[in-house]
């Protein structure tokens, strides 16, 4: 991508006049703006409009990038980010990866078209979109997963404690055959919420073992069919802890097919407090992660970063806490 330094180096001239050149004002050599003309046409060179707007302090662009927009824990990570960014006059463009590397690559490569002040970014583990931003130097913030392979501030929740607390909690309530329900193996939240699972059942002597764990992507589709295998198997779960509230849509379905009820004979845990858990019956119990809260912090450590007010990055670990309703209680 060719930079305003490229052209006045082709044309041979200062970025002051390249800059005024391409504005049209009148003080430029008319032979000088022939040149600048010439070379930005050369090299493809478009003007910056957002950094244009930075310098004059009106709006900038920000763009966030995220797995699932449908996914209600990510819809409140962007209202957390929009928030900040409007407050402070920015404008935010929203992304959809649908967790696939090449759509990642694919909106990354329009944000540094576009010159965007900064990314916010949910990776889905591709280190190529990390070493892409880090050549152009653009301001990054890693939300709810690591950047892969390279430091950047990131704003993550402790995924591991969180499925510990609700593994002992179905424990607790009596479940003694707990399963789980996560998502692709590689994710860090996904990995994270097994690993704390697992952390669980040997705190409480439980039985761990493969036939009680089952994965599939974040979503409802797959989530129905992992759950439908999971409890017609020989001695199945008697209770589950699931991935994210996507997937909890999949196991309820799941459950009404076999017509098994949530908590009576089935034990349910998920992941984030989508606003219609509480409509169930039973309500659902959920671990509710502080995805505003996430979001707004990312927004700021972003807006930091620009500014150049922070040099070193820092990694903020959030904490999420149980909410315990009927689909856990016998």
């Amino acid at each position: 991508m060719a930079t305003i330094s490229d052209v006045a180096t082709r044309a041979g001239v200062s970025t002051a006049t390249v800059s005024r050149a391409l504005n049209g004002k009148a003080t430029v050599d008319p032979e000088l703006a022939g040149r600048v003309l010439a070379a930005a046409e050369e090299l493809g060179y478009r003007p910056n409009g957002p950094a244009r707007n930075l310098r004059k302090q009106e709006t900038a662009v920000l763009a966030l990038i995220i797995s699932d927009v449908e996914n209600p824990f990510f819809t409140a990570i962007a209202r957390g980010v929009e928030d900040v960014a409007h407050e402070a006059g920015y404008s935010l463009v929203l992304c959809n990866s649908d967790d696939a590397p090449d759509k990642e690559r694919e909106y990354v490569d329009v944000a540094l078209q576009e010159r965007v002040a900064g990314v916010l970014l949910s990776p889905t583990g591709s280190s190529g979109t990390a070493e892409l931003l880090a050549r152009h130097s653009t301001p990054v913030v890693a939300v709810d997963r690591p950047l892969p392979d390279r430091a950047s501030d990131t704003v993550l929740v402790d995924n591991r404690m969180a499925a510990k607390h609700a593994t002992l909690h179905l424990a607790g309530q009596g479940y003694s055959r707990i399963g789980c329900l996560t998502g692709p193996s590689g994710v860090p939240t996904a990995d994270d919420r097994l690993a704390g699972y697992r952390d669980g059942l040997r705190a409480v002597k439980l039985p761990s073992s493969t036939s009680l764990v089952r994965r599939s992507k974040f979503k409802a589709d797959g989530a129905q069919q992992a759950a439908h295998a999971l409890l017609r198997q020989n001695n199945p779960p008697d209770a589950v802890l699931v991935g994210n509230s996507a997937m909890a849509v999949g196991v309820l379905e799941a459950l009404a097919a076999l017509k098994l009820k949530p908590g009576r004979d089935v034990g349910v845990v998920a992941f984030d407090d989508a606003p219609w858990t509480t409509l169930l019956d039973p309500p659902l119990s959920v671990v509710a992660q502080p995805a505003y809260d996430i979001g707004a912090l990312a927004a700021r450590l972003l807006l930091d970063r620009i500014s150049g007010d922070r040099e070193e990055t820092s990694t903020t670990t959030l904490s999420a806490h149980l909410v315990a309703r009927g689909s856990s209680s016998r």
